[in-house]
């Protein structure tokens, strides 16, 4: 008789079950029942992110967290409690084994500072530090309290050396990114392979106070970095840096792995193209708004076709397809995003097919057509990922091109991204629901002929082949033509595995919210969202 461990027999059980049974658990016993096995982590990951609200004394009864991720909201006040001010502190003081903290307030910069009122102390074995948002002068500030060890009996004339913390890998999303705080970060943290900046900046920066050229020379000597990230969102750019600072980035950080750079608008081909002939083992290349990066770039992609893995290039109008038959040439690629690249086109499709290791396509707004898809099915890429967002041209058509029988596709796709199509009907959504056998992400937000047929379709997927289909995302919003008797699709039995809905703007939201209310209690497990939002948010924890 074959002998089961019990994480063999966890990992057998189906999840919704394991789901239901773990939703029974105080948080107590969940955080000890997550370590036994990949199954059970990430089930109790997805219980306790349902948890409205979460009594922080428990953390004072395991001192042991070696991991620790919070999401904070601070109710209706900007700041929080006296109470929870206390709670907080005193369990990072109690935590003194964390190797990974995140911490995220789902709260504006204008509303509260986040950390105003937090005194952090961060424990020596410290490795993963994410912080979110955080103003960049608290960021510095963190950074020093922390590292200064300085024994107050000691007189004044003794150089006491600070001690280092040694922090691998630091996620900062700030206010804005500074030369001064870049100073403190390499001067400070000698350890890091990892860093991740980004600012939302909605005022355009002073001179003295702004990321520039001398920022990333500062950083050109962190030798150990392998990972990079500079990202400043929109309305405002990295407006002080230019080739020049690429150029020197790239000949100081050589073990780079990993890059993304956000807003560089004086960024030529030149500073691109030194970053992907110095980086010999470069294998995640990712570029957003990178308003003069051009085709030219990516002519002889040699040093690292060999080596690229995953390349993002969003919103980057000057790329054609002959950009994505350059990349066509990078065999061992498994992402290629080029959302919001709208003059990628037929040819451009046909050339990105050849790729037999491709599992995340993302060609949002490209001006490709039916006929383009048909290539996409015949070729072999076992893309799991697909997002064809906004390319109008596209209908039900080409999605009879895209899923056949024999297509590979069908077989792995289990994400796919529809929004904004008006050729797609209920037609295509019968198409999915038959042929995609490991489809449970599905986005036709937008979709203005996709009726209550769908819905029913979707929420009944039959077995495939003896393997139970759920869908566990769906994101239906503003699909006008859904009547309010559709709502009567998400009770029970249908959409058994059902983890996210975006609803809003259709008549499921308004009149129906009542029973949508209901819904929801009998469905602990289910977050939803009616303002939008992408496919994942929780924005749910506003709407009850």
């Amino acid at each position: 008789m074959e002998r089961i461990s019990g994480g063999e027999l966890t990992e057998r059980l189906p999840q919704v079950l394991l789901l239901d049974i773990l939703s029974m658990l105080d948080v107590e016993s969940l955080c000890s029942t997550a370590p036994v096995c990949r199954a059970l982590r990430s089930s109790v990951s997805q219980v306790l992110s349902s948890i409205p609200n979460l009594d922080l004394s428990i953390c004072y009864r395991l001192p042991h967290f070696r991991i620790l991720s919070l999401e904070l909201v601070c109710g209706d006040g900007p700041h929080f409690t006296p109470k929870c001010k206390k709670s907080i502190e005193k369990m990072f003081k109690r935590c003194l084994h964390l190797e990974s903290l995140s911490i995220k307030f789902h709260t504006p910069f204008h509303l509260h500072g986040g950390f105003d009122n937090i005194q952090l102390v961060l424990p020596k074995p410290l490795k993963t530090l994410l912080l979110q948002p955080i103003k960049n002068w608290q960021a510095a500030e963190l950074i020093l309290s922390n590292q200064l060890s300085i024994d107050k009996n000691l007189p004044s004339t003794i150089d006491v050396q600070p001690s280092c913390l040694m922090l691998q890998s630091l996620t900062l999303i700030l206010d804005l990114i500074t030369d001064r705080l870049i100073l403190i970060i390499t001067n400070y943290l000698h350890y890091l392979t990892v860093l991740c900046l980004e600012d939302n900046l909605w005022t355009k920066p002073a001179p003295h106070n702004d990321l520039t050229n001398a920022g990333l020379e500062l950083l050109s000597s962190s030798k150990r970095l392998t990972c990079l990230a500079l990202s400043r969102s929109r309305p405002n750019v990295f407006g002080r840096i230019t080739d020049v600072g690429i150029l020197v980035l790239a000949e100081g950080c050589t073990r780079l792995e990993s890059i993304r750079l956000e807003g560089f608008s004086k960024v030529t081909d030149a500073g691109y193209i030194s970053i992907l002939q110095s980086f010999k083992t470069l294998k995640r290349f990712e570029v957003i708004n990178g308003y003069l990066l051009s085709d030219l770039a990516f002519h002889g992609l040699t040093f690292v076709s060999t080596s690229l893995v995953e390349v993002v290039l969003i919103s980057c109008n000057l790329l054609t397809s002959e950009a994505a038959e350059s990349l066509s040439l990078c065999k061992n690629l498994e992402m290629l995003d080029l959302g919001g690249c709208k003059s990628i086109a037929d040819h451009g499709l046909n050339s990105i097919s050849m790729l037999n290791k491709l599992t995340l396509l993302d060609l949002s707004g490209a001006d490709i057509t039916d006929s383009s898809l048909s290539a996409l099915g015949l070729g072999r890429s076992p893309i799991a990922t697909l997002c064809l967002r906004g390319c109008r041209r596209i209908g039900d058509r080409g999605f009879r091109k895209l899923f056949k029988k024999d297509s590979v596709i069908v077989g792995t796709l289990s994400k796919l991204d529809l929004g904004y199509l008006p050729g797609v009907t209920d037609e295509t959504i019968a198409l999915i629901v038959r042929m995609c056998s490991e489809i449970s992400s599905l986005c036709i937000r937008h979709c203005f002929f996709v009726s209550d047929g769908s819905i029913r379709a979707l929420g009944l997927m039959p077995d495939f082949e003896g393997k139970r289909r759920l869908i566990k995302r769906l994101d239906i919003y503003k699909c006008s033509r859904l009547s309010a008797d559709s709502i009567e699709f998400f009770s029970r039995p249908y959409f058994r595995g059902l983890r996210w809905l975006g609803f809003g703007n259709t008549r499921l939201h308004g009149k129906e919210g009542g029973r949508m209310e209901e819904l929801l209690r009998e469905r602990p497990l289910m977050s939803s969202c009616v303002y939008g939002c992408e496919m994942g948010c929780k924005d749910g924890w506003f709407l009850h």
